[in-house]
């Protein structure tokens, strides 16, 4: 189990690489999700919820790669819901931003 901080630092890493640089076009897009689609919603937390767990394991870990392997087993185990796969593909650029502003 990750600990509580890197649980904390996940969870901020992934809601600033989720909602970007327009905290009003995020609400805006999470009120049309609500209104559209209760079960895509659902789906979006639980993507969410991998996500920081496998940032808090990457950030315990301190290993790129096992993050990069993490995300990769959580997108094959899921749908091919395309907006899924769009979420997946961002969590994978995020990752590897992340991981190319760490490199010396």
């Amino acid at each position: 189990m990750p600990s509580p901080d890197a649980l904390l630092r996940a969870t901020v890493n992934r809601l600033a690489a989720r909602l970007g640089h327009g905290l009003a076009g995020a609400a805006a897009e999470v009120a049309v999700l609500a209104q559209d689609a209760p079960e895509r919603l659902r789906r979006e937390w639980d993507l969410f919820q991998e996500e920081v767990k496998a940032e808090a394991e990457r950030l315990d870990s301190d290993q790129p790669e096992a993050a990069a392997t993490a995300a990769a087993s959580a997108a094959s185990a899921t749908t091919d819901d395309p907006q899924q796969q769009i979420d997946r593909l961002r969590a994978q650029v995020a990752e590897l931003s992340r991981t190319l502003e760490e490199s010396p």
